[in-house]
């Protein structure tokens, strides 16, 4: 089981950059965890005063995507890659005991991104799994990971639909554009629906997986037996052929 920790500036993000793949590691049994270091009072909606609305949607997605949820306590618009910053982060790699993190792409328009993406980079320094995400406003852009979601995307667009006050009013959030950009990742990964990583580290376990108790694995030769297997072998090719005898 791996635990996962997710890392957005603002609520929604995790969900539109990587929502059906924190589904996927949940019914894998992995741990999920997704940190939203705003509370997203600058986004659609607030001069409605709608920020308390905005908190209480990120609790039904998160449940909608089986993960626990984290608060940074950050102000929208004003976040910054300092030390403060970067220890929330790092308490929450703590806390979760996390190997693996998904985090914004750091070449993004909007200033949040670039800085959560700067900081979880510093907090994350010594982890072998740093995944990058696209937002909306992502510039650069170049995956080369890509997570099969055909099975989990409408769970993702169900977490979406959480947040309806931002569904109804960014077009960025709009059901038609996510699914698009699911089948777009998907055809370049030669599958269905994907979502798409560019990531900073990303070290392969190729650990074997352990085989039922039922199942009795077979014996594998130990190294010393097979160079003596390999003597053995050159042995019999380089003796002499005996000439047959003809008779008499």
């Amino acid at each position: 089981m791996r635990s996962v920790l997710a890392v957005g500036a603002h609520p929604d993000d995790i969900e539109l950059g990587c929502g059906a793949t924190l589904l996927a590691h949940h019914q894998a049994g992995d741990r999920v965890t997704m940190l939203v270091l705003t509370g997203g009072e600058n986004g659609p909606g607030d001069e409605f005063g709608q920020a308390g609305l905005r908190r209480l949607e990120q609790q039904r997605a998160a449940r909608t995507l089986g993960a626990e949820l984290r608060w940074g306590g950050l102000r929208d618009c004003t976040v910054v890659p300092d030390s403060a910053t970067i220890g929330i982060i790092e308490a929450a790699l703590r806390a979760t005991d996390a190997d693996l993190v998904y985090v914004h792409a750091p070449d993004d328009s909007h200033q949040d991104h670039r800085a959560v993406s700067a900081a979880t980079l510093s907090a994350a320094r010594r982890l072998s799994r740093v995944m990058h995400y696209q937002s909306p406003s992502t510039l650069t852009f170049t995956p080369t990971v890509f997570v099969d979601v055909t099975a989990h995307l409408s769970g993702k667009l169900a977490a979406l639909g959480a947040h309806a006050s931002q569904v109804e009013m960014s077009a960025m959030v709009e059901p038609d554009a996510v699914v698009a950009s699911a089948r777009h990742w998907g055809a370049q990964a030669r599958i269905g629906y994907a979502e798409a990583f560019a990531p900073t580290r990303m070290v392969l376990d190729l650990a074997p997986a352990l085989r039922p108790s039922a199942e009795v694995p077979t014996p594998r030769p130990a190294v010393e037996d097979l160079v003596v297997t390999a003597h053995r072998l050159s042995s019999l090719i380089a003796a002499p052929v005996a000439a047959p005898v003809a008779a008499g």
